[in-house]
């Protein structure tokens, strides 16, 4: 069963290696043996967590290559310099992705209504958490197909499966503080979309697709946010940053050989109800 989910000799890929998930997929992968490219915006820091990473796993190569996965140009450096450091690529994981922010706290209720969002965050959206993924999947994965095998993860959300709940977001004193707005659900939703079409299309060529939809992590939102999160889930609470690391070495791994085109969960049960 080990060498099931040994992920010895083979070198994978993560963007957004610098979010608070990113990280401990990158802790995960490693773990399990894999060597990594550790990739995002920032170059620096990606050195610098790449360097970090590797005092901790001394056993398995790992680099920093900072790159905006919005620009094919710079997927295509992201790609070749892993295969020029590491030879191959087997792992993907398509975890970039970024969430609203609005300049103005003032005006965050405001402008988060529906009717009033503005379409350059709905762009912005689609470009990184979409286009993204795509042209990833596409320079990236190329070369897992024309190789014959790989693992491509898209991590999706519970908000690709089920619309945001905006009570979530109204205060212990019943006020409503903003709204979620549509682009990351809509997003999210189309990632396990993607998913499902690009195992179906490389399932011949020996490359397995799935999605990873994690559930809410704690990270020092508000009390009451947390309080009713947790209450709406069956475990009681919501996830720590650690929890998606079996989930995730499992879908990169042999284990999963036989999975493809799948929607794995890991939500605490919050979609079931």
């Amino acid at each position: 069963m080990s060498e099931l989910f040994s992920l010895k000799g083979k070198v994978a890929i993560v963007t957004g290696s610098l979010g608070l998930i990113g990280r401990n997929h990158c802790h995960a992968l490693l773990e399990g043996g894999a060597d990594l490219i550790v990739t995002d915006i920032n170059s620096e820091q990606c050195k610098a967590f790449a360097a970090e990473l590797s005092e901790n796993f001394p056993s398995s190569k790992v680099y920093g290559f900072g790159a905006d996965i919005t620009s094919p140009v710079e997927v295509e450096k992201l790609r070749d310099f892993a295969l020029f450091n590491s030879g191959s690529i087997d792992i993907l994981v398509n975890n970039a992705a970024i969430n609203d922010k609005f300049e103005d706290p003032a005006a965050l209720f405001e402008q988060s209504k529906f009717e009033n969002y503005p379409l350059d965050l709905w762009n912005r959206s689609i470009s990184v958490n979409v286009t993204g993924m795509f042209l990833c999947s596409q320079i990236i994965g190329k070369v897992m197909a024309d190789n014959g095998k790989g693992s491509i993860i898209n991590v999706a959300s519970t908000y690709g499966i089920v619309a945001p709940n905006q009570d979530l977001y109204i205060d212990a004193h019943g006020v409503q503080k903003f709204y979620k707005t549509p682009a990351y659900p809509v997003t999210k939703g189309a990632v396990i979309a993607f998913t499902k079409f690009l195992a179906a299309y490389w399932g011949s060529k020996g490359v397995r697709v799935n999605t990873l939809t994690p559930g809410g992590v704690e990270n020092n939102q508000d009390e009451f946010f947390i309080s009713e999160y947790s209450r709406r889930t069956p475990l009681k609470r919501m996830a720590q940053p650690t929890d998606y690391k079996g989930a995730l070495v499992y879908l990169a791994s042999d284990a999963s050989s036989y999975m493809t085109g799948a929607n794995l969960v890991v939500d605490g049960g919050f979609t079931i109800w």
